[in-house]
């Protein structure tokens, strides 16, 4: 959060990113972790300029028996940032009919922007059946990244991916591998020397 209120617009850059859920901040309790994650959104968003766009990777979780939609959250704090959807996709993380008991099986994959426009010549699957390999359990999967890198490729100017809150580098790593620059940024210090090493092997 620091780091993008001192970076200002991001020029020449998109930004694909997947914001913590409550149980990686649990200093903050649940209605705390609800006002840092719109926060969060609206900053991010804020952040992408003109040419650019958002991409977020979200997935629901289950409180109490009750679910959070994240996909919702950020599409509210859009509103406030002033971006309009793009697009929005599911992301299956298991095959479908698998039962997760109470851990959500798919992940919402949604991309925003103030200017642009995607022209429907350029239209992709709505629905992404494999999400591809995971470096850890909430991380992005390959395959995901890749739809979303992929995107920035075709319908941006921007060649440069940030992620603000990069965890494993996923993102990172497959934006490198489709000849992407990135720039990652997260608090702890074990997880950027992870996302550092990270690599993988993409079809361009």
């Amino acid at each position: 959060m620091q780091w993008l209120r001192a970076a200002g617009t991001l020029a020449g850059a998109s930004v694909v990113t997947s914001l913590p859920d409550v149980s990686e901040l649990p200093a903050l309790g649940f209605d705390g972790w609800l006002r840092w994650f719109d926060e969060a959104a609206v900053l991010t968003m804020q952040s992408v300029p003109d040419e650019g766009v958002a991409i977020f990777f979200q997935s629901d979780v289950n409180r109490a028996g009750v679910w959070v939609d994240k996909g919702a959250m950020v599409a509210r704090a859009a509103e406030r940032a002033g971006m309009v959807m793009l697009f929005h996709k599911i992301v299956c993380r298991k095959p479908p009919g698998t039962l997760t008991y109470g851990r959500a099986s798919y992940s919402h994959l949604l991309g925003f922007a103030r200017v642009l426009r995607p022209t429907l010549r350029r239209a992709t699957p709505d629905v992404l059946p494999d999400g591809g390999v995971q470096p850890g359990v909430k991380a992005m999967g390959v395959l995901a990244c890749v739809d979303a890198c992929r995107f920035v490729m075709t319908g941006t100017t921007t060649r440069t991916i940030v992620d603000p809150f990069c965890g494993w580098g996923t993102v990172l790593a497959v934006a490198n591998a489709l000849g992407l620059d990135a720039i990652g940024v997260d608090l702890s210090a074990r997880m950027c020397k992870r996302a550092r090493r990270l690599s993988v092997t993409v079809g361009r």
